[in-house]
């Protein structure tokens, strides 16, 4: 494939300055409260989805029973609203005595007991963004030492209520903070969210070296106009923020929204392939108690999972938009073999696409495409065979590609780090 090498090298100067706390190599996947069940505090009124540690506790079951966790999903995040609107005589954050009676750290040994990590929220500023206490330039060091001390595995630090100066010097002092526990805890920053998220405002370079992954752009909403403007905006700047990406450095285009009430089942599928060929994390947003078999099973799909988790890291491209409203993206993958992604912009019926693989860049060869939602596979494609996809209005076909016969005669597998699924 004639962009292999250029993306493969990025990827390489990109892993050479990542994070040096070993986290992350792959995205992180699991489940965070935000896009779902936002700041609801009302735990008298609604004490099955308040932000409490019932709730939390509710997720991780699910995580742990409901084949979640063997498919990767194996952190709980806890965003915005958990904490007290006081710090502790000590000058300590601390959780809500009413929402959170046990306290973080007893929550984060039920997580730990179930074999999954637990991600905890705060903001570098005044306020968090929900109002509660956040963590000034003086409390870093206090903050990081405290969430070591319940055993957090993960931190998202927001950007609220903070200025610029304030930022540069507090992202770093955090990831500082944090290594210097003694603990694991992967850092997720939302610094260039702030900034715009592209260059002079944004150094990626700093962020790579102190951030196992970033927020770039604005908040994820429950619809399908959301989840467009974010693919918008990362394609749009695929030049800068493809190259920036890498194991343990992470784009986070933010949370996945399928299994709620703003996307179809065809725009679902669209956001896992979209999500996979960017090499993001696998955040869930929704209620894994009532979720839908539909949903679940775009979730749970192992090929994608195997294609957003590839150990290369690469993040993937746009390569073509058509006039036809079709788009067409493209991941390279380890063992020589890609993804690509058929998007339709339509909103009027099935479109069937005719192209081939030499028409997207690859090279002469014989090759095998495995549909990644069917779980049928395409035999006896050159580079030359003209195909045809049909994809549904706001929909995609989505496919893991690979040379004919790898591995003395056997199909190439596709590989993740919970095991293989075996294209047949």
């Amino acid at each position: 494939m004639k962009l292999l090498p250029v993306i493969s090298l990025l990827a390489l100067t990109s892993a050479t300055s990542a994070l040096d706390n070993g986290l992350m190599r792959t995205p992180p996947m699991g489940w965070m409260s935000w896009e779902r069940f936002r700041c609801n505090i009302d735990c008298e009124n609604d004490p099955k989805n308040c932000i409490s540690e019932n709730l939390f506790r509710d997720m991780a079951d699910r995580l742990a029973e409901d084949g979640w966790k063997e498919m990767g999903y194996d952190h709980v995040m806890i965003d915005d609203c958990w904490s007290s609107m006081l710090r502790d005589k000590d000058g300590r954050l601390q959780p809500d005595p009413q929402r959170f009676p046990g306290g973080i750290a007893k929550l984060a040994r039920y997580l730990h007991d179930r074999g999954l990590k637990l991600g905890i929220y705060g903001d570098l500023g005044t306020h968090t963004c929900g109002g509660y206490p956040g963590t000034t330039l003086d409390k870093i060091d206090t903050d990081a030492q405290t969430f070591a001390s319940w055993g957090v595995d993960f931190l998202k630090l927001d950007g609220c209520y903070s200025n610029e100066e304030e930022q540069q010097k507090g992202y770093p002092l955090m990831s500082k903070a944090l290594n210097a526990t003694g603990r694991p805890i992967g850092y997720s920053c939302s610094w260039p969210a702030y900034r715009g998220g592209l260059p002079p405002s944004v150094n990626y370079t700093l962020l790579g070296e102190i951030c196992n992954l970033w927020r770039n752009y604005d908040d994820i909403q429950d619809s399908w106009d959301s989840v467009q403007d974010i693919t918008d905006w990362f394609f749009d700047n695929q030049e800068i923020l493809q190259p920036e990406a890498g194991p343990g450095r992470w784009n986070d285009p933010d949370m996945l929204i399928i299994g709620n009430f703003g996307l179809s089942v065809d725009q679902s599928r669209s956001q896992m392939a979209l999500w996979a060929i960017m090499a993001a994390p696998l955040i869930m947003s929704n209620n894994l108690r009532t979720l839908s078999s539909e949903a679940r099973a775009i979730l749970q799909n192992g090929a994608a999972i195997a294609i957003n988790q590839d150990p290369m890291g690469v993040q993937g491209r746009r390569l073509l938009q058509e006039r036809s409203q079709i788009e067409v993206y493209w991941r390279p993958l380890s063992q020589s073999a890609s993804a690509l992604v058929f998007l339709s912009r339509r909103q009027d019926m099935p479109y069937r696409y005719h192209t081939s693989l030499a028409k997207l860049n690859y090279t002469a060869g014989s090759y095998e495409a495995y549909d990644v939602f069917t779980g049928k596979t395409l035999s006896g494609l050159s580079a030359a065979t003209e195909f045809t996809v049909s994809i549904n209005p706001s929909g995609v076909v989505m496919w893991y590609v690979y040379p004919k016969m790898h591995y003395d005669g056997f199909p190439s597998p596709l590989k993740h780090q919970h095991g293989y699924i075996t294209v047949d």
